[in-house]
């Protein structure tokens, strides 16, 4: 709610316009009555507001995860129905703490302990947090000043949830104890992480080559050339955006699978969802094609995201629905031998199986990254290899812990505390 009137207060007087979105998970009866009466705090504001609702079957385990998948797919796709490139999120600073602190507990390394980026690039739009250097209580203390009710979410103390548990358990205590000095501590990991990522970003400039077709070559000098540990953080980044994976492998994995690599050895190796195969003087990392997913059907104007790897858009108007997947194991021979003009395409032809394709009803319709067409075939879908985890991206961003909160009034809304406002 603070996050609606500033954001609110910030644009109208750059004669912009904001929209709220609330996304209503259906988990609670009471959810439907809360988002209304939100909606009618906003709109004695003049702010425009929209409910988004996560309907269908919701799991019984895992859930606050697949709500926050679910919760970022209506935003992101609501941004892209709407032309909106930028996205806020009410993220404060006991957010950030609390999510340094459950990284912790799991023994995350530095780069988790550095929490939340203030900006994130999504497929459609950008990700800002701008209130993670403000404490909860000056937010609170601004909507009392500004005579404004809010909500406050039951979900956020039941005790089913790791965030929840934390918030009730012995270590919280502690951690206000040091509460001065933990966003220091995880603003110095952020900016540790920034130094990092931009050397990251020079190695894999120097020794990776990524393919639109989602295949990437390797320099095994890397692994001569580099710590050990940049060669650990390179090949987790590389396995990671190759499988399109949302987590990299685990560093003990990735420890032997590099000491493999820079062996004499020149076996090929999997891990994480991706081949690792030694081709001339290079190593080609592809998709394991045993771990992808099935081929599936795409109708006009449809848009999905397949494999994790590969945004797909069907033109609207396309006459004919198609087939997408990877070549695979039988279909590349013949297609190999079918067609003479691929004898010149310098792509290996070990990587062919692997390579996204389309079909219909009379077979293989195309293979965009060999540049095959069959004859008279139009209203092919548009392919971008975009894995859910980029090699590279925004880099990670860290907020100053210097803010100021402004109420109608032009006073300074401190709250309690001694926090200063700048």
């Amino acid at each position: 709610m603070a996050l609606a009137i500033l954001a609110d207060r910030w644009a109208r007087e750059r004669n912009g316009e904001i929209r709220a979105l609330t996304v209503d998970h259906r988990l609670r009866p009471e959810s439907g009555e809360e988002a209304r009466r939100l909606g009618g705090w906003l709109s004695a504001r003049g702010i425009r507001h929209e409910v988004l609702a996560w309907s269908g079957e919701k799991r019984r385990t895992g859930i606050q995860h697949a709500a926050r998948v679910a919760r970022y797919r209506l935003l992101e796709d609501w941004c892209r129905s709407n032309g909106c490139l930028t996205l806020l999120t009410g993220h404060h600073r006991d957010d950030q703490i609390e999510t340094h602190l459950i990284r912790r507990r799991a023994r995350s390394g530095p780069d988790g302990l550095a929490g939340m980026s203030a900006v994130r690039e999504l497929s459609d739009c950008r990700l800002l947090r701008p209130l993670l250097a403000v404490p909860r209580d000056r937010l609170a203390a601004f909507l009392e000043a500004e005579r404004q009710p809010f909500i406050n979410d039951p979900s956020n103390f039941d005790p089913r949830f790791e965030r929840s548990r934390l918030r009730r358990s012995a270590c919280i205590p502690a951690a206000e104890a040091r509460r001065s000095a933990l966003p220091d501590e995880i603003r110095a990991l952020g900016r540790a992480r920034v130094t990092c990522e931009q050397a990251m970003d020079d190695l894999f400039a120097r020794y990776v080559a990524l393919h639109p077709a989602g295949f990437a070559v390797l320099d095994p000098a890397v692994f001569r050339e580099i710590p050990c540990d940049m060669a650990y953080r390179l090949l987790s980044a590389l396995t990671t955006a190759v499988a399109g994976a949302e987590y990299p492998p685990r560093r003990e994995r990735i420890a032997r699978l590099c000491l493999a690599l820079s062996a004499a050895d020149r076996r090929g190796y999997t891990l994480g969802g991706c081949r690792f195969i030694f081709w001339r003087d290079k190593i080609l990392v592809t998709r394991e094609l045993a771990k992808a997913p099935a081929a599936f059907r795409l109708s006009p104007g449809e848009r999905v995201t397949w494999d994790r790897r590969f945004d797909i858009m069907m033109p609207q108007t396309a006459s004919n629905r198609f087939t997408f997947g990877y070549l695979g194991v039988r279909e590349a021979p013949r297609l190999d031998r079918e067609s003479p003009k691929l004898r010149q395409i310098s792509l290996p032809r070990l990587l062919f199986s692997i390579l996204p394709s389309v079909w219909d009803e009379k077979g293989i319709a195309a293979v965009p990254h060999i540049r095959y067409m069959r004859e008279g075939v139009v209203g092919l879908p548009q392919l971008v290899f975009r894995p859910v985890n980029p090699l590279t991206q925004a880099a990670f961003a860290v907020v100053k812990h210097r803010w100021r909160l402004i109420c109608k009034s032009g006073e300074n809304c401190r709250g309690p505390g001694s926090g200063r406002v700048v």
